[in-house]
C-alpha cells in the first residue's frame, strides 16, 4: 500500500467516525426533545386530573372508591403518553404535500421507518441521508418555496428519494441479492441512496454559499457606512 493509499484511508476512516458521530449525536438530541416532550404531557395530563378532581372534591365527597379511579386515572393517563407514538405516521404519498420547512423533518421521519427493512450498507446511507437533512432543515426554514433550489430539494427528499426505496421494496426478498444487468438490487439501492446524500450535501453547501455570499455583503456594507463615516475615519 502506497503513502496515497494510506491517506485516502486514513481520511476515509475519519470521515466515517464524523458521521457515525453526527448519527449518534442526532439520535440522542431527538430522544432527548422526545422523552422532555413526554414528560411535559405526562405533567400537564396529571396535573389536570388532580385539578378537577380537587374542584369536584369541594362540591361532593369522592370518598376512597373514587379516590382510587383518580388514582388509577392517573396510572393509565401516564402510561398512555409514555408508550403511545405521539408522531402521527408519515406516508410517502403524503410528502409531496408537507410544506418545505418540515419536509426534512417528515422524510426522516419516514426514512425511520424504512430503515429496518433495508440491507446494513443502506441503512448506513440512510444515517447520512438523515444528518444530511438536520443540517439542511434551517436552512429550508427561510427558503421560498417558489425558488427554484425549493422545487429541486422538494423533488429530490419528497419524490425520488421515497420512490428509490419503494421500487426496492417491491423486489421480492430472494431476488434483492441476485446480479441482474451486472448489479444487485441491493447494490442499485445503495448507489441510488448515495447519490442523493451527496446531492443533499451540494445544495446545501450551495444555499450555505448564499447566507455566506449576503453576510459578507451586509459586512462590507457596515464596514463602509460606519467605519468610513466615524471620525477616525475621515
Amino acid at each position: 500500500m502506497t503513502d496515497v493509499d494510506r491517506q485516502i484511508a486514513r481520511t476515509t476512516q475519519f470521515l466515517n467516525e464524523r458521521r457515525e458521530q453526527a448519527v449518534l449525536q442526532r439520535k440522542r438530541r431527538r430522544q432527548g426533545t422526545g422523552l422532555a416532550r413526554r414528560a411535559g404531557l405526562i405533567v400537564s395530563a396529571d396535573l389536570a386530573i388532580i385539578l378537577a378532581t380537587i374542584v369536584v372534591g369541594w362540591f361532593s365527597p369522592i370518598g376512597m372508591g373514587g379516590a382510587l379511579l383518580v388514582l388509577a386515572l392517573l396510572v393509565a393517563v401516564t402510561l398512555l403518553i409514555a408508550f403511545v407514538s405521539l408522531e402521527a405516521p408519515v406516508s410517502a404519498e403524503k410528502l409531496v404535500e408537507v410544506p418545505l420547512k418540515a419536509l426534512p423533518l417528515k422524510t426522516e421521519q419516514w426514512l425511520e421507518t424504512q430503515r429496518p427493512a433495508l440491507p446494513a450498507p443502506a441503512q448506513t446511507l440512510v444515517d447520512g441521508i438523515g444528518v444530511r437533512l438536520d443540517t439542511l432543515a434551517p436552512q429550508l426554514a427561510t427558503l421560498d418555496e417558489r425558488e427554484p433550489a425549493a422545487a429541486e430539494l422538494r423533488k429530490l427528499i419528497g419524490e425520488q428519494l421515497p420512490e428509490l426505496i419503494r421500487d426496492y421494496a417491491k423486489v421480492p426478498q430472494p431476488l434483492r441479492g441476485v446480479e441482474r444487468n451486472g448489479k444487485t438490487p441491493d447494490a442499485q439501492l445503495s448507489e441510488g441512496l448515495k447519490l442523493i446524500e451527496q446531492e443533499i450535501g451540494e445544495m446545501s453547501a450551495q444555499l450555505a454559499e448564499g447566507d455566506l455570499n449576503l453576510l459578507a455583503t451586509r459586512g462590507r456594507f457596515l464596514e463602509i457606512k460606519y467605519k468610513d463615516e466615524s471620525p477616525g475615519g475621515a
